[in-house]
């Protein structure tokens, strides 16, 4: 038994750790958090959350790929590379940095910063809709290589970002550049 306040309330533990009885437990006010992930671990770091039972959500969305023998296939991937929401009390933390691929919390000063609730219900929303995708963030005067399209593989200046991007590449072997329009989905940013 253990005391809170002035409750009594019995306690179990289950194997990994985690109070049964938390969420009707007095002082328990669990939030959503941003974990940070190892890249390309968040599907797998979600599958560990599930088998823990901390509660979590993976925003996923379907785009699609084409692979090297030009088949299109339709992919699951994360909306935000390398994150995963998790609902915890801040005090269950340790239990969400020990699952393996975890980098870490996002938060400031060591202190980790609560996702508001209407932003999660916004993104479940949204995605139950198929309205939301990821967006390229790129800006003027950013280096893009062009991934899609007859001049993939190019990389140039972005000069201007409306409608349509327009990407100016430079041709190293004659010196000369051209401008090219293309749609936010056949760039890249160049890190």
């Amino acid at each position: 038994m253990s005391e809170i306040g002035l409750l009594e309330i019995p306690r179990t533990v289950s194997p990994f750790g985690i109070d049964q009885e938390a969420p009707r437990m007095a002082g328990y006010s669990p939030a959503w958090f941003a974990v940070f992930t190892v890249p390309r671990h968040e599907k797998r770091v979600s599958t560990h959350f599930d088998n823990r039972q901390i509660e979590s959500f993976l925003p996923l969305y379907t785009e699609t790929r084409r692979w090297k023998n030009r088949c299109k296939v339709a992919v699951d991937s994360p909306l935000f590379p390398c994150y995963i929401f998790t609902r915890i009390d801040r005090r269950e933390r340790v239990l969400v940095l020990n699952v393996p691929g975890v980098v870490g919390i996002i938060g400031c000063a060591q202190e980790a910063v609560a996702v508001p609730d209407e932003c999660i219900e916004s993104l479940r929303r949204g995605l139950s809709l198929g309205k939301i995708q990821p967006h390229v963030n790129v800006a003027a005067g950013d280096r893009v290589r062009i991934i899609d399209g007859p001049m993939a593989g190019m990389e140039g200046l972005l000069v201007r970002v409306k409608n349509d991007l327009r990407v100016v590449v430079r041709l190293d072997a004659i010196m000369q550049c051209l401008a090219i329009e293309v749609s936010m989905g056949e760039v890249e940013p160049l890190r």
